[in-house]
Formats: C-alpha cells, sequence, structure tokens
C-alpha cells in the first residue's frame, strides 16, 4: 500500500496549522505536504511534524500573493529574476523543513517563449540545488485558467529535454481525469517520470471516493509497478476533514 500523506493546508483546516500535524498522525497519515509555508517559521513546523512523528514530503515555490495573485513565475518570460528569489526561499524553507520534494509553479502565461523560459529556469533551479527533488505539474486550465503547463506530454518533452536527475513529474490524479478523462491510464503512461502523487475525488475535488476515479484500483496498480513514493491527499473535505477519511487504507 503506498505512503499517505495529509495536505495540511487543505485538510483539517478547522484547526490552526500547527495543530494539525498531530490531527494527521493521529487520523493514520504518515507524511504531510504544505502548498506555501511561508508564514509560519520553519523551525516551528519542523517541530511539529517532528513530534508528530511525520515526515514534511513537499512545498511549493511562493507565489507573491496566492489568494487572488499569480501561480508562480518559472515560464513567465520577464519574471527570471523574482522566479530565482522566490527559489531560493524555498531551498531555503526545504532544508529546513527536510521536505523531499519542491514543487515548481509555470505560471499563467501564453507567450511565444514560455517554454524556452520555463526550461531555462528549471535548468538553473537544477544546477543550483542538485541535491533536492524538484517537480513540475500539469494543472488543468478551467480550474486555473492560462496555466503554462496543461499538457501530460509537454511536461514529459520538458523532463526529456532537460536529462536531469533531480526533475520529475507531479502527478495530481484530480487534474489527468479533468485533461485526459483517464486518470489511471495516464498515470501507466507517465509512471516512469512521475515523483510524487496527489489525490482527490473528480469531480468536485472532495474525497477521493466515488467519483470517475477508481481510487482503490488505483492504489492496486500503484503497488503492482512498484511505486515507492508518496500519495498526498490534497482536496476540499465536503465535511469535517476527520468524517470523510474513510477512503484511507489502513495497516
Amino acid at each position: 500500500m503506498p505512503h499517505f500523506a495529509a495536505n495540511l493546508t487543505k485538510l483539517f483546516t478547522e484547526i490552526p496549522m500547527e495543530q494539525r500535524f498531530a490531527a494527521a498522525a493521529e487520523a493514520g497519515f504518515t507524511g504531510v505536504e504544505i502548498l506555501f509555508p511561508y508564514d509560519i517559521p520553519a523551525a516551528t513546523l519542523s517541530r511539529k511534524a517532528i513530534k508528530a512523528g511525520l515526515e514534511i514530503v513537499l512545498i511549493n515555490t511562493p507565489p507573491p500573493n496566492w489568494a487572488g495573485g499569480p501561480r508562480g513565475f518559472a515560464a513567465v518570460p520577464g519574471f527570471e529574476e523574482r522566479f530565482r528569489q522566490d527559489f531560493d526561499r524555498a531551498l531555503r524553507f526545504a532544508r529546513s523543513l527536510q521536505s523531499r520534494h519542491i514543487h515548481i509553479m509555470a505560471g499563467t502565461t501564453n507567450d511565444r517563449d514560455a517554454r524556452a523560459t520555463f526550461i531555462d529556469n528549471l535548468a538553473w533551479a537544477a544546477e543550483r540545488a542538485p541535491h533536492a527533488s524538484l517537480t513540475i505539474e500539469v494543472i488543468n486550465r478551467t480550474d486555473m485558467p492560462g496555466y503554462f503547463l496543461a499538457d501530460f506530454d509537454l511536461a514529459a518533452g520538458i523532463i526529456a529535454e532537460l536529462g536531469v536527475r533531480n526533475l520529475g513529474l507531479q502527478f495530481d490524479a484530480y487534474h489527468a481525469q479533468a485533461i485526459t478523462g483517464d486518470a489511471i491510464g495516464t498515470w501507466r503512461k507517465y509512471a516512469p517520470v512521475i515523483r510524487h502523487i496527489q489525490i482527490a475525488g473528480y469531480p468536485g475535488r472532495h474525497e477521493p471516493a466515488g467519483g470517475e476515479i477508481d481510487y482503490p484500483a488505483f492504489f492496486a496498480e500503484l503497488d503492482a509497478s512498484g511505486y515507492r513514493g508518496w500519495v498526498s491527499a490534497e482536496y476540499d473535505p465536503e465535511h469535517l476533514t476527520e468524517n470523510g477519511l474513510g477512503w484511507l487504507p489502513l495497516g
């Protein structure tokens, strides 16, 4: 059975962030991810994770203003310096938190030079942090209009072109279902470059149960493939988080 992590930005939001680590551990998760941890001292978050016996598995590079602001700059021409400042900040946090992965957000753009900009920035980041695991994520444009990286072939092609060991694909089954209509088939096609997985029900981005994605079958597929990475629950609970955890396999 995969290793399950709780996305603390979305789960257990009925309690303060500092208390969510213990709640996640009590629920049966063994890891956590935090999309944007930058408003709380890294030392505080690290201490809470260690006390709860949890690994911090992923953080995102910071956008300037997540509430209605840009979704990163890595593919946006003209914002190279801003991206690099943001990446260095994320790198400092990731080191303090001992986070396994850093998700580099491409941003929203339709500029003809976006792909080249993205590749240049990713190459810079991979060289800047050779011991860090960097991920890029395909996100559907219904949920995030104008997001540059909205195609799995494009993402796989960029990873192949760069050919660096510390860059892989972050696979969100919800976005895969929205884009291709076949999350499990998409996983099979791109499994060799997938480094981290996120899950949510589709449609609705609620609990990963019911809906169009057969998650028990997906988890069995991960086991059969030998996947050893994390599977992070990144969904919006319909009610209290703890009341919707019947999907989580334990034991």
